[in-house]
C-alpha cells in the first residue's frame, strides 16, 4: 500500500510540473558574454558594442543645471563652450588612435594572433589614454581658470558629490553580485 500511495505521489507531482510547464510560457536566457578579454580590456565600441551617442539625450540639461549651480556669467559661459569644442578637436585624432589600436588589438586576439604583438598594441593603447587623460586634465585646469573662488567651491564640492554618488553605485552593483566596474585604464 505504502509504494502505490509513493507512486501514486510521484506520479500526481509529475503530472503536475508538466502541466504547470506547459501553461507558463518559458524564456530562456541567453548566456551573458563578457565583454572582457583576457587583457581585461573591452571591444571597442561602434562596431562590437553598439554605437554611443555623442552627447546623450539629456546633455543640454545636465549642462544648464552645471551653469547654473555655478552661477556662470554669460563671457564664463562662451570661454568654457570654446573651451570644450578646442578640448574636443585636440582629443580627437589620440581618440581615434585609440579606437583604431583597440580594433586591431581585438582582431588580433581574436584570431589567437601573435601574443608580443598583441601586448605591444596594449602598451600603444597604454600611452595614448594616458596622452588623452592629459589632455582632459589640461583642458579642466584651463576650465578651472575662467572661474572665481566661490565657483571654484562650488566646483570642488560638486565633484565630491559625484565621487560619493559614483561610490554608491558601486557598491550597489557589488552587493546585487555585479562585478564593479574596471578601472579608467582598463577600459
Amino acid at each position: 500500500m505504502k509504494k502505490l500511495m509513493t507512486l501514486a505521489a510521484v506520479i500526481l507531482l509529475s503530472t503536475t510540473a508538466v502541466t504547470y510547464a506547459a501553461t507558463t510560457e518559458t524564456t530562456v536566457q541567453q548566456p551573458v558574454q563578457s565583454t572582457q578579454n583576457y587583457h581585461g580590456q573591452r571591444p571597442p565600441k561602434g562596431e562590437f558594442r553598439g554605437q554611443k551617442s555623442p552627447k546623450g539625450p539629456d546633455f543640454e540639461k545636465r549642462k544648464a543645471e552645471f551653469e547654473q549651480r555655478l552661477n556662470l556669467t554669460d563671457e564664463q559661459k562662451k570661454k568654457a563652450e570654446q573651451l570644450r569644442k578646442d578640448g574636443f578637436e585636440k582629443a580627437k585624432p589620440v581618440m581615434e588612435k585609440i579606437k583604431e589600436k583597440k580594433q586591431e588589438a581585438y582582431k588580433l586576439k581574436t584570431q589567437g594572433s601573435d601574443s608580443a604583438k598583441l601586448e605591444e598594441l596594449n602598451k600603444q593603447i597604454q600611452a595614448l589614454k594616458k596622452e588623452a587623460h592629459e589632455m582632459r586634465m589640461q583642458n579642466m585646469k584651463d576650465f578651472e581658470s575662467i572661474l572665481d573662488k566661490k565657483q571654484l567651491k562650488e566646483l570642488n564640492t560638486m565633484k565630491e558629490e559625484g565621487r560619493k554618488k559614483f561610490e554608491a553605485a558601486r557598491k550597489q552593483r557589488i552587493n546585487n553580485g555585479m562585478p564593479p566596474r574596471p578601472p579608467k585604464d582598463m577600459e
